[in-house]
C-alpha cells in the first residue's frame, strides 16, 4: 500500500507521514505503523492523534479502521484515550534509540513506573567564564522595534543573494559610529562584514589575503591561535609588560595582532607611545596591524582610548563585532580595510553573503541609526562597573591579599594570586562549581616571558540574581594569605 500524508493542522498543529504496508488489510497495516511512529520516536509521549474521521479521511480508509486500530493500541498501552481529551500517546511509552532503529527485536510499551526526575548532568553553577555579556540583559525590545522597522522598510533585493561585503545600510551606519565612537577613519567602502572576530581571521589569512608569520601578544585567547594554526599562521609571542605588548620586540613579521584599547586577558591600554611605535615600524617594514576591538566601548575609571586605526588607515585593519556590546547569538562583525585588501577580502568571502543575515545586519542598522545601541552600551556600561566595583569589595572584605588588576575597562578581571597556587585555586573554583579559567590557560606556549598566577573572572556573564552568589563562591576557592 502507497505512503500517506495525514494533514491534521487544524486539531494537532502537524503533518504524520504514516506507511501503510504489510500482510493483514488495511487496519493492521495502520496499526503497525502508528506503533512503529510511537517506538521510534516520531510521536513522542503526550501528543495527540488526529480523530478518527479526519485520519480516516487522509488516509482513505473507513472510519471504523482506525478506531479498530486505535482500540487495539489502547489495549496494549501504547495510546490512552479519555473523554474530553482525545487520543493521546501514553505517556509511560519508551522510544527506541535513535542508533537502534531497523533492528528486528520487537519493542514492548515500557513498564509503567513512578515518575521521577531525569538526572542532571552536573555542571557549574556560577557562571564567572571570561567572554560574555549578560545574556539576560539583551534589548529585547528595542531590538524587536528595530528589526520590524528595518523589515517593513527592505528593499525587495534584500531578499535575494546578500553582497558579501555588507548591506550599505549596516555599512554607513558603522561608518559613522565608529568615527564618532571609536576614531576609526572610514568609508562605507572600506568596510566588510563578517560574523566576528575569528571569522575576520580566518577571511584574512585562510582565505590568502595575508600571510605570516604574526606577531602575536603573549597572552591570548587559544581559540584565535588554533584558527590561525588551522590556516598554516605561525605565531610569535611578543612580551607584556604594565604598559602593553612589547612592540619594540618586532622584527621581521608580516603583521602584528594586538589588543590596544585593553589587553586581553591582562588588561591596560597600550602605551601611547608604543601605539605610535608600532605604526612607525608598520611604515617602516610594510607591515600591517590588526586591531582587536573586542571591548573598546567598556570604560570606567578612564578616559576613551581611540582607536590605533586612527592614526594610520592605510597600515591598520580594525576589527570589532557586537559579541561584547549586545550578543554573540546577533553574529556580526566587521572588518575596516586599508582599500588596497578590500577587493581581495570581498572575494575570499564568496560571490554571496554565506554568513551574516542580511535580516540581522539591517536590524543592527537601524537599532545604531536610532541611538538604541549607543542607549543600550551606555546602560550595560553602568550595570558592569557595578559588577566590578561588587566585585573588588567582595575581596577587599574576604581576601585583600589578593590583587585585582586590569579593572578599568572591559568585562573581567585578573585576580593575582601567590605563585605555585594557581592549579590549586582553579581546582578548589571547579568544587565550589565556578566556570572560570586560570591565567595560564591565556599564554602562548612559545613565550619565554615570566609566568604570573591568576584567574581571569568574568564579571559580566551573571545574571544580576545570580551574581552575589558567584561572589560568594568565588571568595571561598581562593587561597589564604
Amino acid at each position: 500500500m502507497a505512503s500517506s500524508w495525514v494533514n491534521s493542522a487544524q486539531r494537532i498543529g502537524s503533518d504524520l507521514h504514516l506507511e501503510l504496508t504489510g500482510p493483514g488489510g488495511r487496519r493492521a497495516a495502520l496499526t503497525r505503523a502508528l506503533r512503529e511512529a510511537v517506538r521510534s520516536g516520531r510521536l513522542a509521549p503526550g501528543t495527540r492523534l488526529p480523530p478518527y474521521r479526519s485520519l480516516a479521511a487522509d488516509l482513505g480508509v473507513a472510519r471504523n479502521t482506525v478506531a479498530d486500530a486505535y482500540a487495539e493500541l489502547v489495549a496494549e498501552g501504547w495510546l490512552t484515550a479519555r473523554q474530553g481529551s482525545g487520543t493521546r500517546v501514553a505517556m509511560g511509552v519508551a522510544a527506541m534509540p535513535f542508533r537502534q532503529w531497523g533492528r528486528a527485536e520487537p519493542l514492548r510499551p515500557a513498564a509503567r513506573v513512578p515518575k521521577k526526575a531525569p538526572p542532571r548532568a552536573r555542571g557549574p553553577r556560577h557562571d564567572l567564564a571570561q567572554g560574555t555579556s549578560d545574556a539576560s540583559a539583551f534589548p529585547r525590545t528595542a531590538w524587536l522595534a528595530s528589526y520590524r522597522r528595518a523589515l517593513q522598510q527592505a528593499p525587495n533585493e534584500v531578499f535575494g543573494p546578500g553582497d558579501p561585503a555588507g548591506r550599505p545600510e549596516l555599512r554607513q551606519a558603522l561608518t559613522e559610529y565608529l568615527a564618532r565612537a571609536r576614531g576609526v577613519r572610514t568609508e562605507p567602502g572600506l568596510i566588510v562584514i563578517c560574523s566576528g572576530f575569528a571569522h575576520a581571521l580566518r577571511l584574512l589569512f585562510g582565505g590568502g589575503v595575508l600571510r605570516g608569520p604574526l606577531a602575536v601578544e603573549a597572552y591570548g585567547l587559544g581559540f584565535h591561535r588554533e584558527v590561525l594554526a588551522a590556516a598554516g599562521v605561525r605565531t610569535v609571542p611578543l612580551p607584556l609588560d604594565e604598559h602593553g605588548a612589547r612592540v619594540d620586540r618586532l622584527g621581521r613579521q608580516r603583521a602584528v595582532l594586538l589588543t590596544p584599547a585593553h589587553q586581553f586577558p591582562t588588561g591596560g591600554p597600550l602605551h601611547p607611545a608604543r601605539r605610535a611605535a608600532v605604526i612607525d615600524w608598520a611604515r617602516a617594514h610594510d607591515g600591517l596591524v590588526l586591531e582587536d576591538d573586542y571591548d573598546g566601548e567598556f570604560r570606567y575609571d578612564r578616559k576613551p582610548v581611540g582607536a590605533v586605526q586612527g592614526l594610520d588607515p592605510e597600515r591598520v585593519i580594525h576589527i570589532g563585532s557586537v559579541s561584547k556590546s549586545l550578543s554573540p547569538a546577533v553574529r556580526l562583525g566587521w572588518m575596516v580595510l586599508p582599500e588596497r585588501y578590500t577587493g581581495a577580502v570581498v572575494a575570499a568571502k564568496g560571490e554571496r553573503e554565506a554568513w551574516a543575515s542580511v535580516l540581522d545586519q539591517l536590524s543592527l542598522a537601524d537599532f545604531i541609526a536610532s541611538g538604541s545601541y549607543d542607549r543600550h552600551v551606555r546602560r550595560m556600561r553602568l550595570r558592569y562597573r557595578s559588577r566590578r566595583d561588587r566585585l573588588v569589595a567582595a575581596l577587599a572584605e574576604h581576601a585583600p591579599h589578593i590583587e585585582v588588576t586590569g579593572i578599568a575597562a572591559g568585562l573581567h578581571a585578573v585576580l593575582r594570586l601567590p605563585p605555585g597556587t594557581e592549579a590549586s585555586a582553579v581546582k578548589a573554583a571547579v568544587w565550589q562549581g565556578i566556570a572560570l579559567d586560570g591565567l595560564a590557560a591565556f599564554r602562548h606556549p612559545e613565550t619565554d616571558m615570566p609566568t604570573g598566577d591568576g584567574l581571569v573572572v568574568g564579571y559580566a556573564t551573571p545574571s544580576e540574581h545570580a551574581y552575589g552568589p558567584a561572589l560568594e563562591a568565588l571568595c571561598g576557592a581562593l587561597p589564604p594569605p
